[in-house]
């Protein structure tokens, strides 16, 4: 029977069962890195338009764009289509979704139920200590990016990914697997993420202003935490999610739109 050559190293590694448990943990660390790959790929072309809105889009054809396998590629359509960016349709394949502005208000709305709810269990539960630690860093990163007169688009780069962070780090307080699930699944649509409209606003005059305000009621719902106050906790998270509405709204009306990852899939008033 042919058998597969190996190197001298491998050999010496199956001498030992831990030797072999670890080449086995190493393919499947590498076949997970290349469902993550084809995933991003994915959703991003999605995201930038390059797949039409509303179009049908069968596995094949994916697997012939992107040069993947037909697993990775598989497990990216169902796993997109549960974050809700595409549509099973009843003969195979799939749609890629759109959204109406109440669909996005919507989304931003379940956001900010769940992360109420959340910051609610976190204060009656009592958040662990090292997570609220690494809050009050992310917090005070925030305010450094703050303490500029005018933000540049460094700036609000670094605003987004820290506060990305913190609302990550507001879900982990919970304890909750369930919520922090639901919590990821609805924020990976583009418009319902904590950031999702902090780079259409960043060429506003009122920018900076808008974000000293947000960034107050992180530090505000922090504190009702640790001083496990769960009904302020919840309404001031609720309070939050309304702040992304308005600049839901704001960015509906200018012309900066197009700078939101995702905007082709938004359908047009008629």
């Amino acid at each position: 029977m042919a058998t597969t050559p190996i190197s001298i190293a491998d050999y010496a590694s199956l001498e030992s069962a831990e030797g072999l448990n670890d080449l086995n943990s190493s393919a499947r660390n590498s076949q997970a890195s290349v469902q993550v790959q084809a995933l991003l790929k994915l959703r991003e072309m999605i995201l930038a338009g390059e797949l039409a809105p509303g179009a049908r889009i069968a596995e094949l054809s994916i697997v012939d764009k992107l040069g993947f396998s037909r697993t990775p590629i598989r497990a990216a359509l169902m796993r997109l289509e549960q974050e809700g960016l595409l549509d099973a349709l009843p003969n195979g394949g799939y749609s890629i979704k759109t959204f109406s502005e109440l669909d996005i208000s919507e989304a931003i709305e379940l956001r900010g139920t769940l992360e109420g709810l959340s910051a609610r269990l976190s204060a009656e539960r009592g958040a662990p200590p090292v997570v609220l630690n690494e809050a009050r860093e992310c917090l005070r990163a925030i305010d450094g990016v703050l303490t500029q007169p005018a933000l540049d688009d460094a700036a609000f780069s670094q605003y987004v990914t820290l506060n990305a962070r913190f609302h990550v780090l507001l879900s982990e307080m919970a304890g909750s697997a369930v919520i922090g699930k639901e919590l990821e699944r609805v924020s990976s649509l583009p418009f319902a993420s904590p950031s999702g409209f902090v780079v259409a606003q960043a060429n506003s005059p009122k920018a900076r202003d808008m974000l000293i305000v947000a960034q107050d009621q992180h530090w505000q719902v922090l504190d009702a935490i640790e001083r496990r106050e769960g009904s302020r906790a919840e309404a001031l998270m609720r309070e939050h999610s309304r702040m992304a509405q308005r600049n839901l709204r704001e960015a509906m009306q200018s012309q900066s739109l197009d700078q939101v990852p995702g905007v082709r899939l938004i359908r047009k008033r008629n």
